[in-house]
């Protein structure tokens, strides 16, 4: 009996057929050309918006389904099996939207949700500088204060979705603060004078992804779109980094799985010396491994996403969800591509493809090192007890 992951329902069921149907229609016709152009067609945005498939947590009053994190998981993993990481929904709906609904005011969630339910606003997060990466107390993005705005300089690099975001929440210090690691969120919008971004970014992997850095010059943003109080962005950010890290191994799990099936299905068409490939002892030995790997990966991402359901998942196992699994990915999928031989490095097979788009996994969401050392603090704090 295939396995079911024990939160899904009914509802959940019908949403996966509606988001497996479009992006099988819809987007694999388009992969290669957003691999080409380096992002997602606005296009694209729209139509997912249309039929619900986009910020599905926001409340009915702002436009949306009311949906959960459930909901958008469900859609992450269906995008997972049929497309690269090139959409970037999952940073759009997984992690702007949440922003805005835990940290915003009444007047931004109704200024900037129906949009982006709808696909014509294209939400993005920026908090990686050139010069800081994981450690997000570094920043030297800053703003002061000019009556009713601020004045944003600085530079931030790594921005998914950012030369098709409508709005961008971007991390700043404030020369007013008198904590010098304090942070601060400030929402800027597209067309901002002063607010520009630069070429794609040309990576190993997830071609599709608008990747891109963005620069900020004398920028003047209203104090109406500062995301909650100032100095409280970086709890902020650590508060809300559980979910991004969650939904970095929900893909991961998707793809281990993903690179057994397909390796599966070619190792047992494949034929050498005088058997196919799956006959081999060493092909099934290995197939084995990996496929118990992704199994395990699969039962630990439900309990996390469980409990992130239930009672909010705690940094430290975030960071076990987003270290462990995203070192199962890359260490599946390389094993998977070694029975394609010399097919698994022409990027027209998919294997090829997740082989490049896993690694930047260990680097994304906090970089692989910085998740041990989280684990490793947690121990220290359980210890003292």
């Amino acid at each position: 009996m295939a396995y079911r992951s024990p939160w899904m329902t009914e509802e959940l069921d019908d949403l996966r057929e509606l988001a497996q149907d479009f992006l099988a229609k819809e987007g694999v016709p388009r992969a290669a050309k957003w691999a080409a152009q380096q992002y997602v067609d606005r296009e694209f945005w729209a139509q997912a918006g249309k039929i619900g498939l986009l910020s599905p947590t926001v409340p009915e009053e702002y436009g949306g389904i009311g949906g959960s994190i459930l909901h958008q998981i469900v859609i992450v993993e269906e995008q997972s099996k049929l497309l690269d990481k090139g959409w970037g929904t999952m940073v759009h709906s997984g992690v702007v939207t949440d922003y805005i609904l835990k940290y915003g005011t009444e007047e931004q969630k109704q200024r900037w949700l129906p949009g982006m339910v709808a696909g014509t606003i294209i939400g993005a997060i920026a908090m990686t500088e050139p010069s800081a990466g994981s450690d997000l107390r570094s920043i030297t993005c800053r703003a002061r204060r000019d009556g009713d705005h601020y004045v944003i300089n600085g530079t931030k690099t790594f921005i998914t979705n950012a030369t098709t975001a409508g709005l961008v929440i971007v991390a700043v210090k404030l020369d007013s603060d008198p904590d010098p690691r304090a942070v601060t969120l400030l929402v800027v919008e597209a067309g901002t004078p002063g607010f520009r971004h630069g070429k794609p970014l040309k990576k190993i992997g997830q071609h599709a992804a608008d990747t891109a850095e963005l620069f900020f010059d004398d920028v003047r943003v209203p104090v109406t779109n500062r995301l909650g109080d100032e100095g409280a962005g970086f709890p902020a950010l650590m508060e809300r980094m559980p979910q991004e890290r969650l939904i970095v191994g929900v893909v991961g799990v998707v793809q281990a799985q993903k690179a057994v099936d397909l390796t599966l299905e070619y190792t047992q068409q494949r034929t050498a010396f005088g058997k196919t490939l799956y006959q081999q002892q060493n092909t099934r030995f290995v197939l084995a491994e990996c496929a118990t790997l992704a199994k395990a990966g699969r039962i630990f991402l439900d309990h996390c996403i469980q409990e992130h359901v239930e009672h909010g998942l705690d940094n430290a196992t975030a960071a076990m969800v987003k270290w462990w699994i995203s070192e199962l990915q890359c260490n599946v999928v390389d094993k998977c591509l070694q029975f394609f031989g010399g097919y698994g490095y022409m990027e027209e097979y998919p294997i090829a493809r997740m082989y490049a788009d896993a690694r930047v996994q260990k680097i994304y969401g906090g970089a692989n090192e910085i998740m041990k050392e989280i684990i490793a603090r947690s121990l220290d704090a359980t210890s003292r007890r």
